[in-house]
């Protein structure tokens, strides 16, 4: 009987994973929408559910509002928001905050 390795998270293995099978940035997006999202609930759950990240280019996180007032809260808060975005994992290598208006398509 061989002696048994240490036990390792399962979300430490998943980056070397993903890289290995050319998928690093579809899982830093996911960890980034996540992230975001669960800032959006503890931050400003009045917006929840009418923004999302759309994608990453970059060092930019790119928010889309589903309108113009849901823009111009998620503004406001946005150095508030970047800051806290920063502060976690997914924010590595985040330096901007871009929102956009507008609905992806597909979706109600």
């Amino acid at each position: 009987m061989s002696p048994r390795r240490p036990m390792v998270r399962i979300g430490d293995l998943l980056p070397d994973a993903a890289r290995g099978l050319g998928l690093e940035q579809e899982l830093r997006l996911s960890r980034a929408i996540a992230t975001f999202d669960g800032l959006i609930g503890e931050r400003a759950p009045a917006v929840a559910g009418d923004c999302r990240v759309v994608r990453l280019d970059g060092s930019t996180l790119v928010v889309e509002a589903d309108a113009p007032i849901i823009a111009q809260e998620l503004r406001l808060r946005g150095p508030e928001l970047l800051a806290a975005f920063v502060a976690t994992p997914a924010g590595a290598g985040v330096r901007d905050l871009r929102i956009v208006v507008g609905r992806t398509p597909g979706r109600p």
